[in-house]
């Protein structure tokens, strides 16, 4: 396969799926019925990135079935390149069903029909390389990893140093469902090594690594160039060398220099950049970690310093935090650009509820606030 055309900011590799979405709270027995949606965290990630004006590719397999028709058409509907995307006759679209509860907490089920799915099959030799040539950035998560082993030679071979490699942002997005053959720590800590920019929540790393603090984390992972950890509603923090490799080309990264929003200073050669999350009137938790990637991968695409791309991460955040389902529309990228500009005393002050990404410039003083 040979994928042609301009280039362009943000490859996504990875499955995404039919989702069904609860008509209402509690447990799967009980929910008499479901709405259709799309979910997957690199399709969720190309969405919300090109939605914010971004010249965004996924890349994947789905089924030659009607819920492989509507992946492709709904993920192309937010702009994305869907050009590599390629159709199995022989395996099915993956589906799940999930309960609308937050995935940190006992109450959340979710129930996947993935195995043997279209997706699984990516490999070395369904996904070449050329698929990926020419991005800016390549963004990968841990859920790849854990769908096949081809799936994981996949993603070992896109994490392979090459000349001319865009750069790796990898999530480590740890799914415990996914993993039971208890390889996750050590197959996740690898391919996050080999990566430029890593992503990994408190709450995975503990559960992976049994530690989530910064220092620690850094001592397990050596080789990113940047490692954001996140903590929950909490806070947000970067992790960068003060000689790391630049942005992605086109861009002059002015890395994580900026002033930090919290406990100054920096553990070894890292500069170190805290910024808390903003307030936020939850309407549903699931796809708040993607949105955050989009963000702080779109700061990254500008060469925004660490402080700003972390608040758009959080901002992206917040979007999918005040609307249902798992893609919600980022707010527009001037607004996003005031807020983030914001004093540390204005940020703090911040509190963002429903319908807030819409709002016009002169509610600003309102949402920032009340």
């Amino acid at each position: 396969m040979t994928v042609t055309g301009p280039l362009v900011d943000v490859v996504c590799v990875g499955e995404s799926m039919v989702t069904f979405l609860p008509s209402r709270p509690g447990p799967l027995a009980d929910v008499p019925a479901f709405t259709r949606a799309i979910g997957g965290a690199e399709s969720n990630v190309a969405c919300t990135l090109a939605a914010a004006g971004h010249r965004a590719r996924w890349v994947s397999r789905v089924g030659t079935d009607g819920f492989g028709d509507h992946l492709l058409d709904t993920v192309a509907a937010y702009g994305v390149d869907t050009g590599a995307v390629r159709r199995d006759p022989h395996r099915p679209t993956g589906v799940y069903f999930r309960t609308d509860a937050d995935r940190a907490t006992d109450a959340h089920e979710v129930v996947y029909y993935r195995a043997g799915s279209a997706a699984s099959a990516m490999s070395p030799a369904t996904v070449p390389y050329a698929a990926v040539a020419g991005a800016r950035i390549l963004h990968l998560t841990g859920i790849t990893a854990a769908l096949s082993a081809d799936c994981r030679a996949l993603l070992h071979e896109l994490t392979a140093p090459r000349p001319g490699r865009p750069l790796v942002s990898f999530d480590v997005n740890h799914r415990p469902a996914l993993w039971r053959d208890g390889t996750a720590p050590e197959v996740l800590r690898e391919l996050a090594d080999r990566a430029d920019l890593v992503l990994v929540g408190t709450d995975e790393a503990e559960r992976l690594w049994g530690t989530a603090d910064p220092a620690a984390l850094r001592a397990l992972l050596p080789g990113p160039a940047a490692l954001v950890v996140k903590d929950g509603a909490r806070t947000a923090l970067v992790l960068e060398r003060t000689a790391a490799r630049p942005g992605p080309p086109g861009t002059e990264d002015t890395g994580g220099v900026g002033g930090s929003e919290g406990t100054p200073g920096a553990p070894g050669p890292d500069t170190l950049t805290v910024v808390p999350a903003p307030r936020v009137e939850v309407v549903s938790a699931v796809g708040a970690g993607d949105a955050f990637a989009a963000g702080f991968l779109s700061g990254t695409l500008r060469g925004l310093d660490a402080r700003a791309r972390l608040r758009h991460g959080h901002l992206m955040a917040a979007a999918a935090l005040t609307a249902p389902g798992d893609l919600a529309a980022p707010p527009r990228r001037a607004r996003a650009d005031r807020l983030a500009a914001l004093g540390a005393d204005a940020w703090g002050r911040l509190h963002l509820g429903p319908g807030w990404t819409s709002a016009g410039t002169e509610a600003d003083e309102e949402v920032r606030t009340r």
